[in-house]
């Protein structure tokens, strides 16, 4: 069950974040909308490498990446990502980390996927808001129901 549903949330991500990535690429201005979506790319990669126990000294928690990466990134984070729910993980498992401020926290491995989860959607969210204000695009619909409903 766990494997299952968080593998349909993390393609539901690289789905969604496919879309933004090409919609950042339309922008005309679209600096701010770059840098929200080069953090979440990295937010992934960051909460992933503390997932696996291994260091996480080398992130930088606001990189600023050129949009046209951002496909290849997703890819190559859906692919992590799956790699590491399909080894047969514990979603009980307590992974102990540390923030860029160096403090020490634990938190259960389902809290933290579904924390992953969250923070794209919720800055998916800005970029959404400042495209359609700055540049008056139409967005696609990002509703998870609308992106399972297509895949079943």
């Amino acid at each position: 069950m766990f494997e299952e549903y968080f593998t349909r949330l993390f393609s539901y991500d690289r789905h969604v974040n496919q879309q933004f990535a090409s919609l950042i690429l339309s922008a005309t201005d679209n600096d701010r909308a770059t840098e929200l979506m080069s953090h979440l790319l990295n937010a992934q990669q960051i909460w992933l490498s503390r997932c696996l126990g291994t260091s996480t000294t080398s992130y930088q928690l606001w990189p600023r990446w050129e949009p046209q990466s951002f496909a290849a990134i997703t890819e190559n984070n859906h692919s992590e990502w799956m790699s590491f729910i399909k080894a047969g993980i514990d979603a009980e498992q307590v992974v102990v980390y540390k923030n860029f401020k160096g403090e020490e926290f634990s938190s259960k491995l389902l809290d933290i996927l579904a924390h992953v989860i969250n923070h794209g959607t919720h800055h998916r969210a800005q970029i959404g808001i400042l495209l359609k204000q700055t540049e008056g695009l139409e967005l696609p619909s990002t509703d998870y129901v609308h992106y399972i409903r297509g895949v079943e």
